[in-house]
This record gives structure tokens, sequence and C-alpha cells, in this order.
């Protein structure tokens, strides 16, 4: 659900830089602030989204859940069979 103050801006606006960190490549970041006032940092092109109480922690956050959910869906099984 999002409110008219919720929509999504680029994080330069936030003076954040995505590129920053190298799980965020082949990102499309977003970023906005809820109601309760926590920064949200959206990957538009995984769906993956984050939360912190800064925009560079929320940054931070959503580079990690990015880089868990690439380790995740990654088809290569590895050693997995073993």
């Amino acid at each position: 659900m999002t409110s008219e103050g919720d929509a999504s801006v680029d994080p330069s606006e936030y003076g954040v830089d995505p590129n920053q960190y190298e799980e965020l490549d082949e990102a499309e970041v977003t970023m906005r602030r809820n109601e309760h006032g926590l920064h949200i940092a959206d990957d538009e092109v995984t769906g993956v989204s984050s939360q912190g109480g800064t925009p560079e922690a929320a940054l931070r956050n959503l580079a990690a859940a990015v880089e868990s959910y690439r380790e995740a869906t990654d088809d290569d099984p590895g050693d997995d069979w073993l």
C-alpha cells in the first residue's frame, strides 16, 4: 500500500549511490519512505526490497538481500548433489 508521500524516487535524491555496491550492478534501484519513517530501497529488476532507518542502511540491506536472492535463484546446482 502506497501513500501520497510514499512515491519512489532515484536514490541520488537521498544522497546515496547504489553503484557503490557490487551486488547492485544490474539493479534498477528506487527509494521511498513509508509512513513510519523507514527508508525502503526497491530493486525493480528482481522485485527485492529492503528497509533501514537511513537511506544508506536501506541500500546496504538491499545489496545483501539481492545477493541472497541471486544465490537462492542460481540455476547452478554446484555440489548440492553430493
